[in-house]
């Protein structure tokens, strides 16, 4: 959930009225969203890097609030505080408008052939609108730059999506061009740079740049590879996107006629994008809620105009969002709730439906059951009734959490410890660290994470030993003897799931730290746990017993298979190797069993 920080004084600027800390939070509430904290600049400098770092920064008190995910309108001052004053009825939703200009500024797209490749293909798409007549100061200024941050790091996906880059149109001239150029013919002076440096130049500083390096890898590092260019009439490089725009057209407080492009590896992402900038930054246009259109003309000769900030219209059942919610309000009543949240409503005439106007800043909207979810925001949840479910139904666990449960707490009464530990682990502690191969083991049954964060979470768990053993080598210090037990699933490659193309399998394992670790002692557990179930030892169909088996993971000699009714092979018990421990930071003998418990149910 992204959360903005806004200083009181602005708010209050923006809302026209003063407003204690409590009605800011009844407010935000209301609306849907929560007031996470009241704090100042230096406040939050000063917890994250120290006081030193914060010694010149203001003790003006900022809001931070947090905000839905997909609400891209609320992620500045502007929209925010336009959606709370529709809220209170005490402003209209605003109707965003196109202008005609006597002539249309042109972005055209070039396409760039290189060794038989298209370098357009890697970021092809690009649109771009014109704020006119703006009148901007240091806090509008400063929300602008803002927002774009926002939305680079959320819709953008830090950049890799969508890159947005805004420029002072008079210091540049149309026609525009957008194409791809070898690194060392892309020459200009960068925001924030001191001298011209050419593109290969650039990435150099950029990749010891604390902030800019990671943008880097978006279009590639290589010293060859052409790169994204968006150039004026007069070949003068405004921006090199996704990275850096030209310090020649930045925008200042004197800027009055804002060009913003954005280029994308998805369309409808960068028309989300610059309908949101678009619509809220107009306010500060001379006709305020306008915005002047750009032609875009891509390399077949198609021409595509933007921003769309198109309206849509959705029909709605009053009955139905009545019957989601768990209330009875009238068409009229909730004609006028879903007003309030932007969505300017009207009744159907002769019918209890209602017409919805989805507006442009409104992404969010895509279904019925959205607007379903606005009718309850501006109804108020805390006002729902509560009632009892009218359908008699009888509910009952799963049959295998129902098994899980008894046994958990059965083995906790003779004794051991339950761990709960991550589903996630990284790959060495699946294999080398229990001497598998990796190749053997997790090629056949792993399931790895595309993006993992850390290595500490690079794939899902095959087993539960692992994890058991970081558990002891946590808690290497408690008093002896240790013994651990976790009841979990453990996730496991199967290709016959055509849907995830994995399945969930519950297995039971337990560990026992001392300084004489015995193979009696995992086997006394064995046991219990069989009597506990109703199994009795017995080399029959219907019984259990173990039997002699090898694996690198366990001391050899001292390992044993466990089979359960019917010959089917539940797991291994034994004690573990040396090198096994070694590898865990440990230094003390352990027993160790894991099993599957899904065929004794």
């Amino acid at each position: 959930m992204p959360t903005i920080g806004i200083k009181k004084v602005v708010l209050d600027e923006y809302m026209d009225k003063v407003l204690t800390e409590k009605e800011w939070e009844a407010l935000c509430f209301e609306y849907g969203l929560e007031l996470d904290e009241v704090t100042s600049e230096k406040a939050s400098v000063e917890k994250e890097k120290g006081a030193k770092s914060s010694e010149k920064l203001s003790e003006e008190e900022v809001y931070k609030i947090e905000l839905p995910a997909n609400r891209y309108d609320l992620l500045c001052v502007e929209g925010l505080t336009r959606a709370l004053l529709i809220f209170e009825e005490t402003m209209k939703p605003p109707t965003y408008k196109l202008t005609k200009p006597a002539k249309m500024e042109r972005l055209v797209v070039k396409d760039h052939t290189n060794g038989g490749k298209l370098s357009m293909d890697k970021r092809p798409f690009v649109v771009a609108a014109i704020l006119r007549d703006v009148t901007i100061t240091q806090e509008a200024y400063n929300s602008f730059i803002d927002l774009q941050d926002k939305l680079h790091q959320n819709i953008g996906r830090k950049r890799t999506l969508v890159s947005m880059g805004t420029h002072d149109l008079d210091t540049v001239t149309g026609p525009f061009e957008y194409r791809f150029m070898e690194q060392k013919d892309i020459v200009f002076r960068a925001l924030n740079q001191a001298e011209e440096m050419d593109a290969t130049k650039l990435l150099e500083v950029f990749q010891k740049d604390t902030n800019m390096k990671q943008y880097v890898p978006i279009i590639g590092s290589d010293p060859n590879q052409p790169y994204p260019v968006i150039l004026d009439s007069k070949s003068t490089v405004m921006s090199m996107p996704p990275m850096i725009n030209s310090d020649k057209s930045k925008i200042t407080l004197n800027t009055k006629n804002i060009f913003i492009e954005i280029t994308a590896t998805d369309l409808t992402k960068a028309k989300v994008t610059l309908d949101t900038l678009c619509a809220l930054f107009s306010q500060y246009c001379k006709e305020p809620f306008t915005v002047e259109p750009v032609e875009v003309v891509m390399p077949d000769g198609s021409v595509h105009v933007y921003p769309e900030l198109s309206y849509r219209t959705e029909t709605v059942r009053v009955e139905q969002i009545n019957k989601k919610i768990g209330i009875d309000l009238s068409a009229e009543r909730m004609a006028s709730l879903l007003t309030k949240m932007s969505l300017e409503s009207t009744v159907i005439e002769g019918t209890n439906t209602l017409s919805v106007v989805i507006p442009p800043t409104r992404h969010d909207i895509l279904h019925e059951c959205d607007i379903a979810e606005d009718v309850g925001v501006a109804f108020g949840f805390n006002n729902i009734e509560h009632k009892l479910p009218e359908a008699h139904t009888v509910g009952a666990p799963l049959p295998m959490n129902k098994f899980t449960d008894l046994l958990r707490i059965n083995l906790a009464m003779i004794g051991w410890t339950e761990a709960l530990n991550f589903a996630l682990c990284s790959k060495d502690d699946l294999t080398s660290k229990l001497r598998l191969d990796e190749k053997d083991e997790f090629s056949k049954n792993g399931v790895e994470i595309a993006n993992p964060k850390t290595q500490e979470f690079q794939v899902a768990r095959t087993n539960l030993l692992s994890g058991l053993l970081k558990t002891l080598a946590s808690n290497r210090d408690m008093a002896l003897p240790l013994r651990l037990f976790e009841i979990q699933d453990v996730v496991l490659r199967d290709d016959s799931n055509e849907e995830v193309g994995a399945r969930n399998e519950r297995r039971l394992a337990a560990v026992y730290m001392h300084k004489a670790a015995g193979f009696e002692i995992i086997h006394g557990f064995l046991d219990r746990v069989m009597e506990l179930i109703g199994i009795a030892y017995g080399v029959d169909k219907k019984g259990y017993y173990i039997r002699e088996d090898n694996c690198p993971t366990y001391f050899s000699g001292r390992c044993a298979a466990i089979v359960g009714p019917n010959d089917v092979v539940l797991g291994r018990m034994g004690i573990l190797h040396p090198e096994v421990l070694t590898a865990f930071g440990l230094t003390l003998p352990v027993s160790a069993l894991e099993i599957n418990i899904e065929p004794l149910l």
